[in-house]
């Protein structure tokens, strides 16, 4: 059985009646941490986090799913953890993000919109001896690494 697909039944199964809370990542390392990541549309309280882990924790060992010891962490992803889901995306529209293409440029902007095939962002692009001026583009999601959310300390 894989584990990663096992937990990730069981955490889809706690949160089905929280809408307003959705899956980003499950994974197991090599190191022996299963790591879970939840999001929300408004942000993921400890609460949830607990009751996720003691929901997974409790149907792994009933089902005796993994036999190695393994520590199981429950979180949010982190401000340094790029975006993977649209929904993410979402969350975070008019907010500033860098965005790594995979020919190696970054493009810093404040993100306008985004679909199933891309993102819109704003960015302030300067010509020499000229005023900024703000352009808007488009990026698929092709095209892109990783984008990380930009915190202002404003």
């Amino acid at each position: 059985m894989n584990i990663e697909k096992r937990v990730t039944e069981l955490v889809e199964e706690k949160i089905a009646d929280r809408p307003d809370l959705f899956l980003v990542d499950v994974q197991m390392h090599g190191s022996g941490i299963l790591s879970i990541l939840v999001d929300g549309d408004n942000g993921v309280a400890i609460s949830d986090c607990v009751a996720i882990s003691r929901h997974v924790g409790f149907h792994l060992e009933e089902e005796n799913a993994i036999e190695q010891a393994y520590r199981l962490e429950v979180s949010s992803p982190g401000l340094d953890t790029p975006l993977k889901l649209l929904r993410q995306y979402l969350k975070n529209i008019n907010r500033s993000v860098k965005v790594k293409l995979k020919d190696g440029n970054k493009i810093e902007g404040k993100l306008i919109s985004a679909d199933g095939s891309g993102i819109s962002l704003q960015e302030s692009v300067k010509e020499k001896g000229k005023k900024a001026v703000l352009v808007e583009s488009f990026i698929s999601f092709d095209d892109i690494t990783d984008t990380i959310v930009l915190v202002s300390f404003k």
